[in-house]
C-alpha cells in the first residue's frame, strides 16, 4: 500500500543527483511546496526534465541545484522571460539538451513501454535536429520513409501535485494533465502532494477526473495549497500578484548582484536561505483565490464587465492590437480546430472573436491540449483557467492531444509569435545577438513539430522591424518543411498555407520561391515603409490590396464582450511596463470579483 507521509518525509525520498521530473502544466498544479522542501534539504546536482521549465525550474536554478537541463521551452508565461533560465544558459553553467516536444513525449513513452527508443515524425525544416544526440534519423523498414527515433528517457523521481488521494494511496488528477501520464510511465519513484485525502471509493466522482491506481504511487503527502502560487482547480486559482512579486524579487537580486560584482549574472540563493518559506499564502488571500476558482461564468454579466473594463467609447479608432486580432480571426471558420499556444493572449482574442462572430462551430483547445472544446467567454487572468475548466467538453494531457490531434494533422491553426522570422519562413526562438551579446530566448516548445503537423502555419509579429523580420535567421527553431500539397498528403497531413501577419502587412510563403510574398498592406502603410522595416528582400503581389480594417461590430465585441480588461495589449507593451500593466488588469478583475462575492452572500 502507498505510504502517506508528512511533507518533509516525502522530500527526503529525493536523493541528490537524481534525474528529476516535474508534473503540472504552465501555472497549473505545479508541486511548489514539495520542490521547496526538497531544496531546503540541500539536495543538488539534478538532471531536470520538463517540457516547460517555468517557475519550478527557476527555483531549482536559483538554488544552484541543476547540473543538466533537458527541456523544450521555459518562460514565466505572461510575466515574461525566465531570468534564472536565461542566465544559466548564457553563462553555460548547466549542461543542456533542447528537445522537440514530440521527441520528448516519445522518449518518455519508450521508458514507459520498456523499449530502447520510439519513433516520431521528423520536424522537417528545423535546425534543432542538427544538435544533440537525443535522436537518430532512420527509415521505415516497411515504406522506406524517413522517421525519427527518440532514445529512451527514464525519470528517477517525479514530483507531482494532484487534487485528491484516498487512504489506500490511489490518486485523482483533475483538469489539464500536461505531460503527467508520460512522466508517470517513465518514472521509477513517483512522489505526490495532494490537497485532500478522502475515504476509499470516493475518487472518480469529480467530473472529467483521472484516477491513478496506488500501484503507481510511491508515496504521498497531504499539503493544502501545495501548488501555490500556481493553481489547483477546483480548490484555488493562480495568484498572479504573488508571481509578480517573485519576478520583482528576481529583478532586485539581479540588480544587487550586478552592482556588487559588475557581472551580468544572477545570484543563487545562499544555502541558509533556501529553507525559508517562499510562498506562504495569507488566509485572506487564500480565501479570495478559493472563491475565484469557483466563480460561475454566468456571474460575469455584461453590465458588471462594463463597470470594471476599459470602457472604450464607441467611435474610438482601432488600435494595432485590435487590428491584428481581427486580421487573425478572419483566418478561421466553422471547421477550424484551433489550439492555444504558450503566452498568446492576442491569439486567444482572435479565436474567441471568430467563435462569437462568424465561426461558432470552431473547436478551441486551451492550456496546451488540456481543455478540449471550450466555449467562448470573456478574457481574464485570474479566471482564465476556471472559465475554460467549466466549459471544456474533455480534459486531456498534452501528450494525448499530440497523438489524437497533432500527429494526425487535425489541428488547423495554432497562431503564434516568435522573436525572429526570416523572409524564407524560418523562425528563431532560441538565441539572438543584441548589442554584442548572445541572448537566450524561451525555446520552441512544440513549434518545431507543429509547424508541419498543423494544416496552416500562421505567425504574427506585433513589431515588424529589421531585427525581427530578417534576411536569414542564424538558427532555425521551426519552419514549414513540408510545403506542397503532395508532400503533405503523402505524410498524412492536410494541405495548407504558411502566413505571416505583422503590424505592417500580410505575407504568404511562396512555396516555389521559398520566400514570403506581401499579399496585403495595412491601411496607412506605404510599401517603402514595409521594405525599410524588413531585413531581407520579399516578393510583392500585383495588384497589392489593402488589408480590411476592423468593422464597428468587431471592435464592439473585442472591447465590450471578449477582452474588456485589455489583456491582448500585454504583447504590445514594452517589457518594463508589462508587470504594471498586469497589475492594472488584476486591480480591475479583483474589484469585479469582490462585487460578485458580495452579491453571492
Amino acid at each position: 500500500m502507498t505510504r502517506i507521509l508528512g511533507l518533509d518525509e516525502l522530500a527526503q525520498q529525493v536523493p541528490s543527483g537524481a534525474r528529476i521530473g516535474v508534473g503540472g502544466v504552465h501555472l497549473a498544479r505545479l508541486p511548489i511546496a514539495l520542490i521547496a522542501s526538497v531544496l531546503a534539504l540541500g539536495r543538488r546536482n539534478f538532471t531536470y526534465v520538463s517540457w516547460g521549465g517555468g517557475l519550478p525550474l527557476e527555483l531549482f536554478l536559483q538554488a544552484d541545484a541543476v547540473k543538466k537541463l533537458i527541456f523544450c521551452f521555459s518562460s514565466l508565461d505572461i510575466l515574461g522571460l525566465s531570468p534564472q533560465f536565461r542566465e544559466a544558459l548564457e553563462t553555460q553553467r548547466v549542461e543542456v539538451e533542447e528537445w522537440t516536444a514530440l521527441a520528448m513525449i516519445q522518449a518518455l513513452h519508450a521508458a514507459f513501454f520498456n523499449l530502447p527508443e520510439m519513433p516520431f515524425q521528423l520536424p522537417v525544416g528545423s535546425d534543432l535536429m542538427s544538435v544533440g544526440n537525443f535522436w537518430k534519423q532512420t527509415v521505415s523498414p516497411f515504406t522506406g520513409e524517413p522517421i525519427g527515433q527518440a532514445r529512451r528517457m527514464d525519470i528517477d523521481v517525479l514530483l507531482i501535485h494532484a487534487q485528491r488521494a484516498d487512504r489506500d494511496g490511489n490518486v485523482e488528477i483533475q483538469g489539464a494533465r500536461g505531460l503527467d501520464l508520460s512522466l508517470l510511465g517513465a518514472a521509477k519513484t513517483k512522489l505526490f502532494t495532494v490537497e485532500e485525502i478522502v475515504e476509499v471509493g470516493k475518487l472518480g466522482d469529480a467530473p472529467k477526473s483521472y484516477v491513478l491506481p496506488h500501484s503507481f504511487v510511491t508515496a504521498l503527502a497531504c499539503v493544502q495549497m501545495g501548488a501555490y502560487p500556481t493553481s489547483c482547480l477546483p480548490y484555488y486559482s493562480t495568484d498572479y500578484r504573488r508571481l509578480i512579486s517573485f519576478v520583482r524579487e528576481e529583478d532586485e537580486r539581479k540588480k544587487s548582484k550586478t552592482a556588487e560584482s559588475g557581472l551580468h549574472s544572477l545570484e543563487t540563493v545562499p544555502a541558509d536561505e533556501v529553507s525559508k518559506p517562499r510562498f506562504v499564502c495569507p488566509e485572506r488571500r487564500a480565501t479570495f483565490l478559493r472563491r475565484a476558482a469557483r466563480v460561475p461564468g454566468r456571474a460575469l454579466t455584461p453590465q458588471r464587465l462594463a463597470d470594471y473594463g476599459l470602457a472604450i467609447e464607441d467611435g474610438t479608432p482601432y488600435t494595432m492590437d485590435e487590428f491584428l486580432a481581427v486580421a487573425l480571426a478572419r483566418e478561421y471558420d466553422n471547421s477550424s480546430i484551433c489550439s492555444v499556444g504558450s503566452v498568446s493572449p492576442l491569439a486567444m482574442v482572435s479565436y474567441l472573436l471568430a467563435k462569437r462572430l462568424h465561426a461558432p462551430g470552431l473547436t478551441l483547445i486551451s492550456l496546451n491540449g488540456g481543455f478540449v472544446d471550450v466555449e467562448s467567454h470573456p478574457m481574464s487572468l485570474t479566471l482564465a483557467e476556471p472559465l475554460d475548466w467549466q466549459t471544456a467538453k474533455v480534459f486531456w494531457g498534452g501528450d494525448e492531444t499530440y497523438h489524437w490531434y497533432y500527429q494526425t494533422g487535425r489541428i488547423t491553426h495554432e497562431v503564434i509569435t516568435v522573436a525572429q522570422i526570416d523572409v524564407h519562413g524560418r523562425t528563431n526562438n532560441a538565441w539572438i545577438e543584441s548589442k554584442g551579446k548572445r541572448l537566450r530566448l524561451p525555446g520552441q516548445g512544440g513549434m518545431a513539430d507543429v509547424a508541419n503537423l498543423h494544416k496552416n502555419f500562421i505567425l504574427y509579429l506585433t513589431r515588424h522591424s529589421p531585427e525581427r523580420f530578417v534576411d536569414a535567421v542564424s538558427f532555425c527553431t521551426a519552419s514549414r518543411g513540408l510545403l506542397t500539397d503532395e508532400e503533405r498528403v503523402q505524410a498524412g497531413l492536410q494541405p495548407g498555407k504558411a502566413r505571416l501577419i505583422s503590424n505592417l502587412g500580410t505575407f504568404d510563403l511562396d512555396f516555389a520561391a521559398q520566400r514570403f510574398r506581401l499579399v496585403s498592406i495595412h491601411p496607412g502603410i506605404a510599401l517603402e515603409e514595409v521594405r525599410r522595416q524588413t531585413g531581407g528582400e520579399f516578393l510583392v503581389a500585383d495588384p497589392l490590396p489593402a488589408t480590411a480594417a476592423p468593422t464597428p461590430e468587431q471592435l464592439r465585441l473585442i472591447r465590450r464582450e471578449i477582452d474588456l480588461f485589455g489583456i491582448r495589449r500585454l504583447e504590445f507593451v514594452p517589457s518594463k511596463a508589462r508587470l504594471a500593466t498586469i497589475e492594472r488588469i488584476l486591480d480591475a478583475e479583483e474589484a469585479l470579483l469582490e462585487e460578485v462575492f458580495e452579491n453571492a452572500q
